[in-house]
């Protein structure tokens, strides 16, 4: 790891861990990445054997990460949740590649029917930063986040032509240090390449200005690439890639049926980048120093501060904040200069953060290794079942997700979570109700449909559905919009109960308020997860 430019650190320990790096926040990151390589969920025990810590540490950071909201307890297990995607959100939004050619991308997948992805470089690496996925039984299933060998894959012949001799070098210590690729969990283990089998593909590229990935990750999975290129410098920015399976292509059959239109993509990528207007720096996160010690002086030694802040400065970057100096991370999150310093000189010596010789401060592809790619293929019933769960147990009833189906004239069940009672409403994850006789539906409908009953316009006014008895003698239930980002209702909250058990005015002053908090919560989640990634509503 080369020394800081941006804010010095010559002293080092014997491991060349830098003496001011803040150690909790090395072992927090240490518990986020082994979380995201199991998959978003770890029993304690098993952190504690992934990263050598003591329980005792396990538990103080997976505490911390909690009170962040990164982290929930599952019973015994703890499960990365998708504010954590607001760390990768801050990197993306930073790179604003995503926000300009995503759209482009999805659009050439629905076009030729394959898969499409856009990927950048992470040192000997490459990550994907998008993926428009088919949905098939055989289908590609990498994630935004995850990391994969250069010289395993087509994009990464294609950034390797612009390595250096530094370059060249660490990639043949890496893989003299890893031969099976125990490193990258995204790919199978393999037979890698030979050195100047890597070296002749990548001399290839340098002269055709595209590669091919001919089943180097796995039997079967064949891709072509293209650079997109920095219109300021001529570099790449990013490699887009359509990718598919030798049943549908052949490797050679690619060259003829799918690059000239993914050329074409391209010079519309780069058209868009050229003409990009400069980014608005939008509003950087706020009272973020307040908060920790707030929480530090209520949870005592429980709560980790010096690791929540640590975390907190990757959120100081964005959309219009791609480059930072220490003066502005400092402004931005409230920290000290000193404290601001010593986590970024943390997060340079982790990889997550990279400093130039004007003295600013940018997030890296890295950043991505905490928490994104378990999270990135969630959908929206996943996201609510804790929700869901919370909800049921604090108000003592049954409580439910649902979609209005593509005819609008049935509801689909798309989540639920029951409680202990004797008489209670049970309904299976997938029955469809007629929508009118719903308090699901008529919320759905009310959102959904051009022209409005008196029942429906009522529900649109007050914001909410209550339907009494009319599905079945003696059930009562309330209901609430679900929206996306857009402020769009892709789905509908409910609580149901028994006509004994509440009147209709207890069931609006009992269960309204709850129903609204819970909705909120889900609509977080869902902003968080949806920034970047889509998140199928059922």
């Amino acid at each position: 790891m080369p020394a800081m430019t941006a804010v010095d650190a010559d002293a080092r320990t014997g491991d060349g861990t830098p003496a001011e790096a803040v150690g909790p926040l090395l072992r927090g990151v240490a518990v986020l990445r082994r979380l995201t390589e199991a998959g978003g969920t770890l029993s304690p025990s098993a952190l504690e054997r992934a990263t050598g810590l003591a329980r005792s540490t396990v538990d103080r950071i997976t505490g911390t990460l909690g009170r962040m909201g990164y982290v929930r307890l599952d019973g015994r297990d703890v499960v990365l949740t998708p504010r954590v995607m607001e760390l990768g959100n801050a990197y993306l939004a930073a790179l604003r590649l995503p926000a300009l050619l995503d759209a482009r991308a999805d659009a050439l997948a629905d076009e030729l029917d394959e898969s499409v992805s856009l990927a950048v470089a992470d040192l000997d690496g490459i990550r994907f930063i998008h993926q428009a996925t088919r949905r098939r039984a055989l289908s590609v299933s990498f994630r935004i986040g995850d990391l994969l060998p250069a010289e395993r894959t087509a994009p990464g012949a294609l950034f390797a032509t612009e390595w250096t001799a530094a370059d060249w070098t660490r990639w043949r210590e890496r893989r003299t240090q890893d031969a099976r690729d125990a490193s990258f969990p995204a790919v199978p283990p393999g037979a890698d390449p030979a050195d100047d089998a890597f070296a002749e593909r990548v001399e290839r590229a340098r002269r055709d200005g595209w590669a091919v990935d001919d089943q180097l990750i796995e039997p079967g999975l064949v891709a072509v690439s293209v650079p997109v290129r920095d219109p300021g410098t001529g570099r790449v920015a990013c490699v887009a890639s359509v990718v598919s399976h030798t049943s549908r292509h052949s490797a050679a059959d690619l060259r003829t049926s799918l690059l000239p239109r993914l050329r074409t993509a391209v010079t519309a990528m780069e058209a868009a980048l050229r003409t990009a207007p400069a980014p608005e720096p939008g509003p950087a996160p706020a009272g973020l120093a307040t908060w920790t010690t707030a929480s530090k002086h209520e949870l005592g030694r429980d709560f980790v501060e010096s690791l929540a802040r640590g975390l907190t400065v990757l959120t100081a970057f964005g959309g219009g904040r791609s480059a930072l100096s220490l003066t502005e991370v400092a402004r931005a999150t409230g920290l000290s200069r000193a404290t601001a310093r010593r986590a970024l000189l943390t997060h340079e010596h982790l990889g997550l953060v990279a400093a130039h010789p004007d003295r600013t401060f940018t997030l890296t592809p890295r950043v991505l290794d905490l928490g994104f790619p378990a999270l990135s293929r969630t959908t929206l019933p996943r996201l609510a079942e804790p929700h869901l769960r919370a909800l049921a147990d604090a108000v003592r009833e049954p409580a439910a997700l649902a979609v209005l189906t593509n005819d609008g004239e049935e509801i689909q069940y798309t989540a639920g979570a029951g409680t202990s009672r004797v008489l209670t409403v049970q309904i299976t994850v997938g029955t469809r109700l007629p929508a009118t006789a719903t308090s699901l539906g008529r919320v759905l409908l009310a959102d959904t449909s051009a022209s409005l009953s008196p029942t429906l316009t009522e529900v649109r006014s007050q914001g909410y559905a209550l339907v009494d008895e009319e599905l079945e003698s003696g059930l009562r239930s309330i209901a609430v919009p679900v929206r996306d980002r857009t402020g769009r209702t892709v789905a509908a909250l409910n609580v149901s109960t028994h006509a004994a058990r509440r009147t209709l005015p207890d069931v609006v002053a009992d269960l309204l308020p709850a129903l609204h908090a819970t909705a909120a919560h889900i609509q977080q989640d869902l902003h968080t997860a949806s920034r970047f990634t889509h998140v199928p509503p059922s």
